[in-house]
């Protein structure tokens, strides 16, 4: 028997779908251009290799801001609406990337495609959350991130590809063309789902109780903070990886595939999350992914410290700590989102800027700390763990591995 629960007129695989296209989205914008970075570089005048970070960086800064307003516009308005308008938004933010002439102008683009793919994340959490929760809503977002999880698995082979027709440019135009048909798709076949009675009128009375709610709400915040560490993780090694696979192990021509073996790997934990979290539950699955993430964080420290990694010791210790952090993110959404769900949308908008703010902050302190080496990566991995595992444990009280499960 099917357990997702599709909005009417939608197959709960198509809803699934769906869900995954509306996410894919962020992640094309994140992914896609990576193969090309150093080309943006070159013509736009970038000669710090670590600056070239700033093009993935600061579309996560707009991601993260964003969501501070999509998420009462949508408990306000519908859900439908404010992805259509935000999915035009980002058609237009594409097509100015992609005639920008300087750097500061890439920036500024990148900026407000980050703002406008901010909705995505909001409204995929909020839309999922007004027909299920807890396991189930975690067994759907869980499915969908799989079929998600394919995007970094073939979005620097769709850019290198790209680039073969044409300059960098080629891959702001296919970004505008996807989000345009994730808006037909919106248009003609997905209805709204937050019901008219449901609705909650936008008030600084409103939002500063659910604000309140959101963040004194031990589970919605602790999560939330936990969900960014580990996010974090995941945009150091993207930003990275073109410097890391390129300019590091000099395999240029294997960068595309290489990536998307790591990123296979975080599929594969959204697979295998979905098989079992309805058994097993969210927490003992996500807390045994953190333990795994630092026992291998300590290996992967002693063995770049001793000068002895290479190019396929680092795959092999990246890849499977993507798959921990892969068993943790949408386990630690729906444990944040299940005391908050009556605000789904206020509450989804406020965890994702925590998230996506401090996962800027957290990748940006591993990506800048580069220096030819993975050290910086395989520390950085090792923080993340270790600091997650002892939210998780003041979050849940002291006690890991309990009867409570989500």
């Amino acid at each position: 028997m099917n357990s997702h629960r599709a909005p009417p007129g939608m197959h709960p695989r198509e809803f699934v779908a769906f869900i995954a296209a509306v996410m894919a989205v962020n992640a094309f914008g994140v992914d896609l251009m990576l193969p090309s970075l150093a080309d943006i570089g070159h013509e736009l005048g970038v000669n710090e290799a670590n600056h070239r970070q700033w093009i993935i960086t600061v579309y996560m800064v707009g991601f993260g801001a964003g969501q501070l307003v999509y998420g009462p516009l949508a408990d306000r308005f519908g859900r439908r609406p404010v992805l259509l308008l935000t999915l035009a938004g980002f058609v237009g933010a594409s097509i100015f990337a992609a005639s920008s002439v300087t750097f500061p102008a890439l920036l500024g683009a990148r900026l407000l495609q980050g703002l406008m793919s901010a909705s995505t994340r909001v409204l995929a959490v909020a839309i999922v959350r007004d027909g299920s929760s807890g396991r189930q809503m975690a067994r759907t977002m869980s499915v969908a991130q799989m079929i998600f999880f394919l995007v970094p698995i073939l979005a620097p082979t769709l850019g290198q590809l790209l680039l073969e027709f044409g300059p960098w440019r080629f891959i702001f135009y296919a970004l505008g063309t996807f989000a345009g048909l994730v808006f037909a798709w919106t248009l003609v076949r997905v209805p709204e789902t937050l019901p008219a009675e449901r609705r909650v009128p936008i008030s600084l009375t409103t939002l500063r109780a659910n604000y309140r709610l959101t963040l004194t709400n031990r589970y919605s915040l602790g999560y939330a903070i936990a969900a960014s560490l580990t996010f974090g993780g995941i945009i150091a090694f993207v930003s990275l990886s073109q410097q890391i696979f390129v300019d590091g192990f000099g395999a240029g021509d294997r960068f595309t595939l290489f990536f998307a073996i790591c990123a296979c790997a975080m599929g594969a934990a959204s697979f295998l999350n979905a098989r079992l979290v309805e058994r097993l539950g969210t927490r003992l699955i996500s807390q045994t992914a953190v333990l795994g993430l630092i026992a291998l964080s300590l290996v992967h420290v002693g063995v770049t410290l001793s000068g002895v990694e290479t190019l396929w010791s680092y795959i092999f210790f990246q890849a499977l700590s993507m798959t921990c952090i892969g068993l943790c993110g949408a386990n630690f959404g729906a444990m944040a989102m299940e005391p908050v769900g009556h605000i789904a949308g206020t509450a989804s908008s406020l965890q994702g800027f925590i998230t996506s703010i401090g996962a800027v902050a957290v990748a940006s302190a591993i990506g800048q700390s580069y220096t030819g080496t993975t050290t910086p990566l395989a520390i950085g991995y090792l923080a993340i763990g270790v600091s997650v595992l002892g939210i998780v444990w003041v979050v849940e009280g002291g006690k890991l591995f309990h009867a409570r499960m989500v």
